[in-house]
C-alpha cells in the first residue's frame, strides 16, 4: 500500500516546488515548505509563504493559482480563504495547501511550529535565496 501512495506524494512535492517558485518570482519572503503526510492525514503538503503587505499576498497568491493550473495538469484549488482580507489567503487542492500571509500574520499563528513534526521540503534548487536563512 505504501507503493501506492508514492506517486501521489511526488505529485504534491512537484505542485509544492511550482508554487514555491511563483511564490519567489512575485518577491515573497521566508518561503518553507513541509512534507505533512506522516503528521496530518488530510494533506500531504504544505507551502507557507509571507508578503509585505495585503496588496502582495494577493499578488503571489494569484500567480501561485496560475502556474499550478498552467504547470500542474489544470489544478485549481478547492476552496480559497482570505482573498477579501489580503492578510492569509489560503489555497486548498487537497493533497497540497498554500498559505500566503502579510508579515504579522504569519508570526501571530506561526505555522512553522504547528507543523514542525513534518519534514521541511528542500526547495533550494527552486529557491535562489533558499540558502541565504
Amino acid at each position: 500500500m505504501g507503493a501506492l501512495s508514492m506517486p501521489a506524494l511526488q505529485d504534491s512535492i512537484n505542485a509544492i516546488r511550482i508554487a514555491a517558485a511563483a511564490a519567489d518570482r512575485m518577491k515573497a519572503t521566508d518561503i518553507v515548505a513541509f512534507d505533512v503526510t506522516e503528521p496530518l492525514a488530510i494533506t500531504d503538503a504544505m507551502l507557507i509563504a509571507s508578503a509585505s503587505n495585503e496588496r502582495q499576498v494577493l499578488a503571489v497568491a494569484e500567480e501561485v493559482e496560475k502556474d499550478l493550473y498552467l504547470k500542474c495538469g489544470k489544478r485549481q484549488p478547492r476552496s480559497r480563504e482570505g482573498l477579501t482580507e489580503g492578510q492569509w489567503v489560503l489555497l486548498d487542492y487537497g493533497c497540497v495547501v498554500v498559505h500566503v500571509f502579510n508579515d504579522e500574520a504569519r508570526k501571530f499563528y506561526s505555522l512553522e511550529h504547528l507543523w514542525a513534526d513534518g519534514e521541511e521540503v528542500d526547495l533550494s534548487a527552486i529557491l535562489p535565496h533558499a540558502e541565504e536563512k
